[in-house]
C-alpha cells in the first residue's frame, strides 16, 4: 500500500522490488504518481505490467475507508514508520500474520499521523545508530525481503 508517493522513480523501484520479492499486489492512494508514467515504467523494468495494482478511487476516503476495507478483506495493516511503539520488521507476531498490508508513506514526510494511528502495527527497520530512515524505495525492498522470507 503506497500513500502519496509522488516520485515516479520511487514508484518504479518499489514495483520492481515488489515483483522480485513475491509481493502479491500494490495499492496506491490517488495522490501517488501513476505507475504507467514513462519514468516509473522504465525504472520498474516493466514490472508495472506484471504485478497486479490499483488506485484507491477518489471516492474512497483514505485512510479511514481504505484501512476498513483492507480489514474487511481479512488483512492486518502495518504502517512503516518510526514511533515509540514501533515493532521491528522481524517481530514474530508481525511475521505470523496470514494477510498483511504494509503501508509506505510519501518521500520526506512519511505516513500521515491518521494512517499510522489507524494501522494495526507500526513497524520499523532496525538501523545503525545515528541513522533513522531510508528512502521509501529502499525501505520497501528491505520490508519485502524480510516479510517474504516467510513464504
Amino acid at each position: 500500500m503506497l500513500e502519496d508517493i509522488v516520485n515516479p522513480t520511487n514508484i518504479g523501484a518499489i514495483f520492481r522490488s515488489a515483483a522480485a520479492l513475491h509481493i502479491d499486489a500494490v495499492i496506491l492512494t490517488s495522490a501517488c504518481s501513476d505507475p504507467l508514467y514513462r519514468r516509473a515504467a522504465r525504472v520498474s523494468m516493466g514490472t508495472v505490467f506484471q504485478i497486479p495494482w490499483t488506485f484507491f478511487t477518489s471516492n474512497t476516503s483514505w485512510p479511514e475507508e481504505g484501512i476498513s476495507l483492507l480489514r474487511e478483506l481479512g488483512f492486518c495493516t502495518a504502517a512503516m514508520a518510526l514511533s515509540e511503539d514501533s515493532v521491528r520488521i522481524d517481530d514474530p507476531q508481525l511475521l505470523g500474520e496470514d494477510r498483511l498490508a504494509v503501508v509506505f508513506g510519501t518521500e520526506g514526510e512519511g505516513l500521515a499521523l491518521k494512517t499510522i494511528a489507524d494501522c494495526d502495527y507500526t513497524v520499523k527497520i532496525p538501523m545503525a545508530q545515528g541513522i533513522d530512515s531510508l528512502n521509501v524505495a529502499a525501505a520497501s525492498a528491505v520490508a519485502f525481503w524480510e516479510l517474504g522470507k516467510q513464504r
